[in-house]
């Protein structure tokens, strides 16, 4: 994800810099470094990738314990990459960069980063603080709840895919069913261009309208006078043995599809055959893969699964479409 802040940053120019210049202040780690980590990174044979540096000030944006590392090397001078961007620009990428790769930041420090990231960069939304900071989009909600205005439902935010957004999302939801209504051939995305919200409460209101509800979202009231949209229940699995039918039924589809050498034998049939593929596993597989995924990455990989099940859907509505045309 490339983040607006991101736009000043060459990944490709690496310079050796005087570790005595940096800084090391402003860390999103607050615990400091882990020393084992540390001896770790210093016994490793290979280079190490280069540190991130905010230039103005020559903060260590992402590397603390490469840095320390070399030390410990006794090396003088470290490879260093430069970020040119704003200092609150600078804080997002340290923090992006800790949940993306090396040691991880605690969860604490996560939640610590995301309300500092609400406070620089209000205009963001949900989603795309979660997705920096590595935690779910409702846990930043409600820290965004917390501070001074931070429930206010005026104006607009920057959502992950970049476009502006309204709050409250009540008059693109019914421009969103009048298009709709026209169109029903339109995708999620198309319509969410045009009705700037997202494709995911596209999605949410053509099944309303499908299910004769309100387009527009009903609204509650939370504590504290915030309000908050009522998403419709998803209905839960009643027993393992339906989800063993269902996995059964994908694997046996797929196979059928295997056999076709209409897709066999063309690069994008085999591309499509590979995707299909991952929806064969079972629940149960499923279950233990969600179980095994660890606390600090459970905010990303929630994020990107919501981003691929709306994918799919787009996918099954336009490929029905083209069903419908060929029948």
């Amino acid at each position: 994800m490339a983040t607006p802040g991101h736009e000043p940053f060459d990944q490709l120019m690496v310079v050796e810099v005087e570790i005595g210049s940096l800084s090391t202040a402003d860390s999103p780690r607050t615990s400091g470094v882990d020393p084992d980590h540390v001896e770790a990174l210093a016994v490793v044979q290979t280079p190490l990738p280069p540190i991130t540096v905010h230039r103005p000030t020559m903060r260590v944006i992402d590397g603390l314990h490469r840095l320390r590392a070399a030390e410990l090397r006794g090396h003088r001078k470290i490879a260093v990459k430069y970020f040119d961007g704003a200092e609150d620009d600078a804080f997002v990428l340290a923090v992006e960069s800790n949940i993306t790769h090396g040691l991880p930041l605690s969860t604490a420090d996560r939640k610590r980063a995301a309300t500092r990231i609400i406070a620089s960069h209000p205009q963001w939304s949900d989603r795309m603080i979660a997705s920096v900071s590595g935690i779910a989009p409702g846990t930043v909600a409600d820290l965004r709840r917390r501070e001074p205005g931070g429930a206010a439902a005026d104006g607009s935010r920057i959502g992950h895919d970049g476009r502006v957004r309204p709050i409250n999302g009540a008059e693109g939801r019914r421009l969103a069913s009048e298009l709709i209504a026209q169109n029903p051939g339109l995708s999620l995305r198309q319509v969410a261009r045009v009705a700037s919200i997202s494709p995911e409460t596209v999605r949410d209101v053509r099944n309303r309208m499908m299910r004769g509800e309100d387009p527009v979202a009903r609204r509650g009231r939370q504590p504290g006078g915030e309000h908050r949209v009522i998403a419709p229940r998803v209905a839960r699995r009643p027993s393992a043995v339906p989800a063993r039918d269902a996995a059964a039924d994908r694997a046996a589809a797929v196979k059928r599809l295997k056999a076709d050498p209409a897709l066999r034998f063309s690069e994008i049939g085999r591309t499509l055959l590979r995707l299909l593929n991952i929806h064969t596993i079972s629940m149960e597989e499923w279950d233990q893969i969600i179980d095994k995924v660890p606390p600090h990455c459970r905010g990303v990989v929630a994020y990107l699964a919501g981003e691929s099940a709306e994918m799919w859907t787009e996918v099954a509505v336009r490929m029905q479409d083209k069903v419908a045309e060929s029948a």
